[in-house]
């Protein structure tokens, strides 16, 4: 999937970077470009509601002002860093629709 661009609900956000499929943290690294100024957020994949292979798309169900809010990514806590990761998940739960 790296390489897919991903929508927001409201337009697209940028492009997959990295991507993990462990069980414990499957996420995305999201490069937004020049949207945000070359921004890397990191989306946990139960934000994704659906996958365009064709199109080479990931739609997320977060708006474009959710993911710009969101805790940038930092390649140093991701690995090893619980409490970072518990961050990025309450972020992420607190702005997800009911």
């Amino acid at each position: 999937m790296t390489g897919y661009k991903v929508e927001a609900t409201d337009g697209s956000v940028g492009k997959v970077d990295k991507c993990s499929d462990d069980v414990n943290s499957a996420y995305l690294v999201v490069d937004t470009g020049v949207w945000i100024f070359g921004k890397h957020i990191l989306l946990p994949t139960n934000t994704v509601t659906r996958v365009d292979q064709e199109e080479l798309k990931i739609y997320v169900d977060l708006t474009k002002e959710q993911i710009k809010e969101s805790p940038e990514f930092d390649k140093d806590k991701h690995t090893g860093d619980a409490g970072y990761h518990e961050q990025i998940g309450s972020y992420y739960q607190s702005h997800r629709p009911m």
